[in-house]
């Protein structure tokens, strides 16, 4: 049953989001830099490899260094999941009103419809992660943190720097939330359908535990990694700080394209994906145990009161 729990969904995904964030942090980081270094006049240090960068962030730029951006990512994370799972929620009853139960395509386009709404709602917040995330003591004129950040890109680039990235950062929300919640869907089902015997109908959640929660959450999310990281290298270096003259290092997402592949070739487009995939696979199993586990304790609680 879905009627009715729509702010549930808020308050699991949000919880979901927090703990996340709080966990993986660092991986972000190291992540990001790696994304946008493109071994050619970066102001970001090279690492060999995601130990190396971990050891030499936190040698260099010790913890802070480690969870730069940790406000705006905290902040960006726990409100977009939020709104992800409720907008998903919304959807999903919209479309449960003319038939019996959700298949992959009807999954596929609820979490669509989410991740475009997110993406509109978040991609400021995501800008300035960014760009506190790939700053070293040795740049000029540092941001001090996340309002001063804001302050600083709205007087010196306007407010449309708020939305760079914006178009890579709908793809990938819109695909990347897509192909991992229809995936999770899925094998949700799947399972609970194993364990009770019953392929046709409905089934109680109380047939799954957060160790089912875990696997379908990294399994789900490895997958539509693997299919939809290039998008996040595209926005990454779309969002970077513009040089000193206020001459940005790409114009748009198709020069990021053809100058990547130029330059790179197909390696570029998933630079930073072993960190990505230490932080994203764990972190989407703790996000949808939490998330899972939150939303039951929810209606459990809603149960009791009526």
């Amino acid at each position: 049953m879905i009627n009715g729990w729509q702010w549930e969904n808020a308050v699991a995904g949000s919880a979901a989001g927090l703990a996340t964030v709080s966990f993986t942090h660092p991986l972000d980081v190291v992540r990001t830099r790696f994304q946008v270094n493109d071994g050619r006049l970066s102001n970001i240090p090279t690492y060999k490899n995601t130990p190396h960068a971990l050891f030499t962030i936190a040698r260099a730029e010790g913890l802070r260094g480690l969870y730069a951006g940790f406000y705006p990512a905290l902040l960006g994370s726990t409100v977009s999941w939020g709104l992800y799972f409720y907008f998903y929620s919304k959807a999903k009853q919209r479309y449960l009103r003319s038939r019996e139960e959700l298949g992959p395509t009807l999954h596929l386009a609820s979490a669509a419809e989410a991740g475009g709404l997110v993406c509109l709602c978040t991609n400021p917040v995501w800008l300035v992660k960014t760009r506190l995330q790939l700053q070293t003591p040795q740049q000029a004129r540092p941001y001090s943190g996340f309002h001063d950040a804001l302050r600083t890109i709205l007087k010196e680039e306007g407010w449309r720097a708020l939305y760079k990235g914006l178009v890579p950062g709908l793809f990938l929300q819109v695909t990347h939330g897509a192909i991992q919640f229809t995936a999770y869907e899925e094998l949700r089902k799947f399972a609970m359908n194993i364990r009770t015997g019953e392929r046709k109908n409905r089934i109680a959640d109380d047939s799954l535990d957060s160790f089912d929660y875990a696997c379908f959450g990294a399994v789900s999310k490895l997958a539509a990694i693997l299919l939809t990281y290039p998008f996040q290298v595209i926005r990454s270096r779309l969002q970077q700080r513009p040089c000193i003259e206020g001459i940005p290092r790409y114009m748009d997402s198709l020069h990021v394209v053809k100058e990547t592949a130029r330059f790179e070739g197909l390696r570029g487009f998933y630079r930073g994906m072993t960190a990505n995939v230490l932080k994203n696979a764990p972190a989407s199993s703790v996000t949808f145990i939490v998330y899972e586990n939150v939303l039951n304790l929810l209606k459990l609680a809603r149960w009791k009161d009526s």
